[in-house]
């Protein structure tokens, strides 16, 4: 035992000493690795009688604890002195400007869309989504187009081989439409709302690609006429586009559900090989423009969602949302929007920070 507690002695001497971790590491192996002299100790245990291990054993144990608990604590000393000493060498000069990294921006798409979002917020509309893998029951049948329905051949529809529970078709959606149906039938009305979204429609060229956006509106209340609904576009259209010289022209057309239905056109004139929006298409060197489809709620329409439609009566519209960012950030191309190549999202993307807001206007610097 005397010979145990000098042993002891001398190793937590030595680790009190010692000066870095190898150092450390070594005294460590030395006294409680494997072949270390407090492991052999213990292995000795064994062949001792019941009073000598009732004796010798918490003696060694003692040791040992009393060794591991030096070993760590002079580790942490260690660390401490190497952390320390670094700050103290070490210094950082806040006055230099950041690093140039690389980073994101704001996709010109989603960009309009919360446009989109502040400008009819601040005319009371709410926001709606809905599913993009639709029935053809809200897609088609409850916007008055039944299966032997002609119009239906105006959607070139991705359909899915299977059926939903009820046996209705699958599809991916071809617009927003079905996302006002849900909302009728799921709140009622009156109803004041706009659907901003994806859809699919089998066709690819510089202005169509098979995925876009679209934002629908409807609102549905009582005694509403086109002349709410004409207001509701031009104040949409200005704001919009920042100018008060937009003239809209509604043309006759026709869409099955909407009666009756109309053609929003815009005048524009060409600026340095651009479509600039404003004034009217009849005065000199403008031109018109077909922007979006609109249109009184069709009755049947509001029999479908479960309204008296003697009772409410609305108007709904429609537009690309990709083409209303290329009208107004000058984009010549509807492909380039999905083609990821970074040259164009560093061109055309926005930053993060440019938000519309109300109170600031929705204008940003691209």
């Amino acid at each position: 035992m005397d010979d145990l507690q000098t042993r002891k002695d001398d190793a937590l001497e030595a680790i009190a000493a010692a000066a870095n971790p190898d150092a450390l590491e070594a005294l460590r192996v030395e006294a409680l690795g494997k072949q270390g002299w407090v492991s052999q100790l213990l292995k000795t245990l064994g062949k001792m009688t019941p009073e000598e291990r009732t004796e010798k054993a918490p003696v060694i144990q003692q040791a040992r604890a009393e060794i591991a608990d030096a070993i760590a604590a002079r580790k942490q000393a260690i660390d401490d002195a190497e952390l320390n000493e670094r700050l103290a060498t070490e210094t950082l000069d806040l006055s230099l400007p950041a690093p140039e990294t690389p980073r994101g921006t704001v996709h010109p798409v989603s960009q309009v869309m919360d446009e989109l979002a502040e400008i009819f917020a601040d005319l009371g509309f709410a926001v709606k989504t809905g599913p993009e893998v639709e029935d053809d029951w809200h897609n088609f049948t409850a916007l008055n187009m039944p299966e032997s329905h002609p119009a239906r051949a105006m959607h070139d529809t991705f359909y899915f081989p299977d059926h939903d529970d009820d046996g209705r078709r699958m599809l991916l959606r071809t617009h927003t439409s079905p996302v006002q149906i849900r909302t009728m039938v799921n709140e009622g009305a009156p109803v004041r709302i706009i659907a901003p979204g994806r859809v699919y429609r089998s066709d690819s060229d510089a202005t169509h690609t098979p995925m876009f956006h679209q934002v629908e509106g409807l609102v549905i209340d009582r005694d509403i006429h086109l002349g709410h609904l004409k207001w509701t576009l031009e104040t949409f259209l200005k704001a919009f586009f920042e100018r008060d010289d937009i003239v809209l022209r509604l043309r006759p057309s026709y869409f099955p559900f909407t009666e009756p239905s109309v053609e929003v056109d815009v005048g524009f004139e060409v600026v340095k090989g651009r479509r600039v929006l404003g004034g009217s298409g009849d005065a000199p060197g403008h031109a018109w423009m077909e922007l979006l489809g609109s249109g009184m709620v069709n009755r049947r329409v509001i029999e479908f969602a479960g309204l008296e439609p003697d009772e409410w009566q609305g108007f709904a519209f429609g537009v690309g949302v990709d083409r209303l960012a290329m009208l107004k950030y000058g984009m010549d191309d509807l492909r380039a929007f999905f083609d990821g190549d970074i040259r164009w999202l560093q061109h055309y993307g926005f930053s993060p920070f440019d938000q519309p807001t109300l109170s600031a206007g929705v204008g940003a610097s691209a």
